[in-house]
C-alpha cells in the first residue's frame, strides 16, 4: 500500500461531509459495532447528515428487517445490497417530500465478522448507495475486505476508517480509479486491510473500469488476486472457489493458443483419474501473474490485459490475475478457501523453476521448504509435455541438480508430480510469443494457432493490435 502525503484523519473527512448540508443519509451495521456511524458523530454536526443508524445484530432482528439469505449467511454480498435496498428506499420513502428537492441522499451498510488469533479469517462487506445530484439516479460503491490486525478493536477501527473513506470517496473522489483507491485506503497502515473486490455501478460512475480498478488494487499490493467469471463479471475469490476443487493453469496467454486449451484438457482428464469423487465440484482457472502483465518499465499496458481477460473468458472458464511469483505462495492462497483438493498445471519446460534456489532465499528451509509448502496428498503438479522439433521434454527427461534429485524422484513417486500426456499423444507445443509474432506480421497462420473462439474475436475487437 503506498501511503497518502499528509493523509487526513477521519474525523476531519467525517465533519467535510457533516459540514455539507445536502448530503444526507443512513447508517446499517452488522456485526463489529457502529464505527462508521461513530465517527461521524464524534465529527460534530451530525444533525445535518444523519438520518438514522441502526445495529441489527441478533439473527432474528436481522432477518427481520432484511430478509433470509438461501445460504443461511449474514457476511455476503447479498445480505450487503439488501441492505442498501432497504436502507436507501426508506430514505426516499419518508424524506423526498420534505426534502429530495435539495439533498443528496446516501445509505452506507455493512456486514462484518471480526475476529482474533484463534478466529484468523476477518472479513465484511460494506458499500455506500449515493446520489451525485438531488433527485438524481443512484450509485453503488461495494467492497469486501479482509482485516489483516490480529485484534479485534484494531480490526474495528480499520472498519471504521474504511467506512468512512467510502462515504467520503462517493462525494468528493470519483473522478477516476486512482483517486477512488487514494481516497478509500486514506489513513489505513500498510497491512492493515486487504480490499479484494470493489465494484463501482451507476450513471455519475460509468467512467470507471471496474477491471481496471481491481487490477490497480493488486498493482498496489492492496489485493493478492482478483477473479473474474466466464461472463467477465468481477467475482469474490473467496465466496467462488469455496470449497470447490481448484485446477489452475498459469501462463502469459498474449494470446492463449490451441496448446494452452490441450494442456488443459489433459490436466481436467487426469484430475478426473485421480480424485474421480471430487470431480464434479471443480473450477478451472486461467492463472495470469502481475509479473506477466508488466513491460520491462514494470509499466501495464490496460488494452493488453483487457485483451487477455477477454480472450481467456471466451473459452468459458475463470480468470485469475495474482501477485504470486512461486507457485506455494499461489497454494496458499487459494488453501484459505478450500481445503479440496487442488492443481497447478504447467509445461516441462518450467521444471526447472522450481529447483532455482533464489526464489527461495527468504525460506530457512530452501527449495525443500518450498517444495513442501507446495505438494501434499491433496496438491499435485501436473507437467504437460514440451515438445519441439528436436527434442520432447516431461517429468522422466528431466533432471534437477543432483543434491536435489533425490527429493525430485520422491515427489514424482508419491504421484504429487504427475506426467499428464506422453509425446506422442502431444503436437509441437506453441508459445504465445509465437503467434504474438504472427499477429505484428499479419500472418494468416496464426488462426489456426488459437481457439476457434478466440480467432473469431480477435478478428472481430481488433484485439492484440
Amino acid at each position: 500500500m503506498t501511503p497518502t502525503k499528509n493523509p487526513r484523519t477521519p474525523l476531519a473527512k467525517a465533519f467535510e461531509v457533516n459540514a455539507n448540508p445536502a448530503i444526507y443519509g443512513t447508517f446499517a451495521e452488522i456485526g463489529a459495532g457502529q464505527e462508521v456511524a461513530r465517527f461521524f458523530f464524534q465529527a460534530g454536526q451530525a444533525s445535518q447528515t444523519i438520518a438514522k443508524t441502526i445495529s441489527a445484530y441478533d439473527m432474528i432482528y436481522s432477518d427481520e428487517i432484511y430478509g433470509k439469505e438461501s445460504n443461511g449467511r449474514y457476511v455476503c454480498e447479498s445480505r450487503l445490497l439488501k441492505m442498501l435496498d432497504k436502507e436507501y428506499s426508506l430514505l426516499h420513502r419518508r424524506l423526498d417530500q420534505a426534502r429530495g428537492q435539495k439533498t443528496t441522499f446516501f445509505a452506507f451498510a455493512n456486514t462484518v465478522a471480526t475476529g482474533d488469533q484463534k478466529k484468523k479469517f476477518s472479513h465484511g462487506w460494506l458499500g455506500v448507495r449515493f446520489q451525485a445530484k438531488p433527485l438524481g439516479p443512484h450509485n453503488d460503491i461495494v467492497l469486501h475486505v479482509r482485516l489483516l490486525d490480529k485484534y479485534r478493536l484494531q480490526q474495528q477501527e480499520a472498519l471504521g476508517i474504511l467506512g468512512v473513506n467510502a462515504v467520503h470517496t462517493a462525494f468528493h473522489a470519483i473522478s477516476n480509479a486512482s483517486d477512488i483507491i487514494d481516497g478509500l485506503t486514506e489513513g489505513l497502515r500498510e497491512g492493515q486491510v486487504s480490499v479484494d473486490f470493489i465494484r463501482l455501478t451507476g450513471p455519475d460512475v460509468a467512467h470507471i473500469n471496474n477491471h481496471l480498478l481491481n487490477l490497480e488494487l493488486v498493482r498496489r499490493g492492496l489485493s493478492e488476486a482478483i477473479l473474474f467469471g466466464p461472463d467477465q463479471k468481477i467475482l469474490n475469490v473467496s465466496d467462488e472457489l469455496f470449497q470447490k476443487n481448484v485446477l489452475i493453469q498459469r501462463g502469459s496467454y498474449r494470446p492463449v493458443t490451441t496448446t494452452h486449451v490441450d494442456v488443459l484438457e489433459k490436466g481436467i482428464t487426469q484430475f478426473k483419474k485421480d480424485f474421480p469423487c471430487e470431480a464434479k465440484n471443480s473450477m478451472v482457472l486461467f492463472e495470469l501473474t502481475m509479473h506477466s502483465l508488466s513491460n520491462e518499465d514494470g509499466q501495464i499496458h490496460e488494452k493488453d490485459f483487457l485483451d487477455r481477460v477477454r480472450a481467456l473468458c471466451s473459452l468459458g472458464h475463470h480468470v485469475l490475475v495474482s501477485n504470486f511469483f512461486l507457485f506455494y505462495r499461489l497454494k496458499r492462497f487459494i488453501r484459505s478457501a478450500t481445503q479440496k483438493p487442488v492443481v497447478l498445471i504447467m509445461g516441462a519446460s518450467h521444471l526447472d523453476r522450481l529447483f532455482d534456489e533464489k526464489h527461495y532465499a527468504d525460506l530457512e528451509g530452501g527449495v525443500l521448504e518450498g517444495l513442501s509448502k507446495l505438494l501434499d496428498e491433496t496438491t499435485k503438479l501436473y507437467v504437460y509435455p514440451h515438445k519441439t522439433e528436436q527434442s520432447c521434454m516431461t517429468t522422466k527427461t528431466f533432471f534437477p541438480a543432483p543434491k536435489y534429485l533425490k527429493i525430485y524422484q520422491h515427489f514424482v513417486e508419491q504421484k504429487q508430480i504427475v506426467d499428464i500426456s506422453g509425446c506422442d499423444e502431444t503436437s509441437e507445443y506453441i508459445h504465445s510469443a509465437q503467434v504474438h509474432r504472427m499477429l505484428e506480421q499479419k500472418n494468416p497462420a496464426w488462426e489456426t494457432c488459437v481457439p476457434k473462439p478466440v480467432a473469431s474475436l480477435i478478428k472481430k475487437e481488433n484485439l492484440f493490435q
